[in-house]
């Protein structure tokens, strides 16, 4: 018996169950299905597969490297340094070339400054003093210029002091900025070149135009239809598209970021990985007193005696911040077979959504219900019958043995 039983058991592996449908003979569930199977259909093909590719593998880990060059010449003429020529060593900080760089447009400079003892600026509040007990020797001014020399400089009785400090003399004037002084900023050139990589494709290309003119960099300016594919922006354009103006920029300062976006669909070729570039200024807010970009730097200086002295420079201008993403695609089985899938799977949640609709909605709900679910009655006393006479069967095979 017991191997009967098992036999009966392994076959029964190679037994094929279908499922048994009913036709709903109801026009208003039969609309609905339709209706959810079509929406299902255009969702996975037009959404999933077309405006998605998800019959693609994609690869977002883009490789990049950046190198930059600034050209053009300025020229200013102030009272504290006269006639002074500018090109790219002078107004492009760092100028090695990176993703990061800032291009000088305005300027103040506090020239001859040496060390020696002066007075702190009204405008440092832990400079203020009453007395000499106000300015303790030796202790450094809270963002201030240099440190206390003891004594407080007062230009009459009823005034408010500065203590004496000893530092870089004489110290910077303040200044709000009118006008940018390097005026024809608004005409140099910055040259981007991008190089990017996707490894899993093994996929490099640069957005430089791919030409045996060496005469084609030096006149070309990027331009969305008729030269995509030229790196050269010039500063005012830069600008424009970030919808600022140049002027209002160049004086107080400003940053703007450049994005590279590589967006590549492989499967159509290398001809089809495009760069697009978008323009946007970054520190915008409606608080003025936070907009603008400027920093300070010094050049040094020795005198015939050798003394050392400098010149301050506080300046303004643009940062540019330059950032490359994207992604490629590639056609590949496994992203397309796991969607086609899930469309499968979406279809069954259809098909039970209208199950749902015909067992507790309608009216005639419980008609269908009895033809869709059948009880197997009687099943638990014919198992206990069957057990019986496999006992008695048991027992005679005994005693005939026997």
């Amino acid at each position: 018996m017991a191997g009967s039983f098992l036999k009966g058991r392994f076959l029964s592996l190679f037994d094929y169950k279908t499922e048994k449908y009913i036709v709903a003979k109801n026009k208003t569930v039969g609309v609905l299905y339709r209706l959810i199977q079509l929406s299902l259909i255009g969702y996975i093909i037009g959404w999933v597969f077309i405006v998605k590719k998800g019959y693609q593998e994609t690869d977002e880990a883009i490789q990049s490297s950046i190198i930059t060059k600034l050209k053009g010449v300025s020229v200013t003429n102030t009272t504290e340094s006269g006639l002074l020529v500018w090109g790219p060593e002078d107004y492009v900080i760092p100028p090695q070339g990176e993703a990061v760089l800032f291009v000088v447009t305005n300027f103040l400079e506090t020239p001859n400054q040496k060390l020696g003892y002066c007075a702190e600026s009204l405008k440092v509040l832990d400079g203020h003093c009453q007395d000499d007990e106000d300015c303790e020797e030796g202790r450094m001014v809270v963002s201030g210029h240099g440190m206390m020399s003891g004594r407080c400089l007062r230009y009459d009785e009823n005034s408010t002091g500065t203590c004496e400090i000893y530092g870089w003399c004489p110290i910077e004037r303040k200044f709000k900025p009118q006008e940018p002084l390097l005026i024809h900023a608004e005409n140099f050139t910055i040259y981007i070149k991008n190089f990017i990589q996707f490894p899993k494709f093994e996929f490099s290309k640069s957005n430089v135009f791919e030409t045996n003119d060496h005469s084609y960099l030096k006149t070309c300016r990027f331009d969305e239809e008729l030269h995509p594919y030229c790196p050269i922006f010039r500063l005012g354009d830069i600008t424009r598209r970030a919808r600022h103006n140049f002027h209002d920029m160049a004086t107080s300062g400003g940053s703007i970021g450049i994005m590279i976006k590589w967006d590549c669909d492989l499967d159509k070729g290398y001809s089809h990985c495009h760069p697009q570039y978008h323009f946007t200024r970054l520190d915008v807010s409606n608080m003025t007193i936070v907009k603008g970009f400027n920093f300070r730097h010094s050049r040094y200086y020795q005198n015939a005696d050798g003394e050392t002295y400098r010149s301050l420079f506080k300046v303004y201008g643009i940062r540019f911040t330059i950032m490359v993403h994207g992604k490629a695609g590639k056609f590949s089985i496994v992203p397309t077979a796991i969607n086609v899938g899930s469309g499968l799977a979406l279809m069954g949640a259809g098909a039970f959504f209208c199950d749902m609709v015909l067992l507790y909605l309608l009216k005639k709900g419980d008609s269908y219900r009895q033809r869709k679910f059948e009880a197997a009655k009687g099943m638990e006393s014919t198992s206990e019958d069957n057990c019986v006479k496999d006992r008695k069967d048991a027992m005679e095979q005994e005693n005939l043995t026997s």
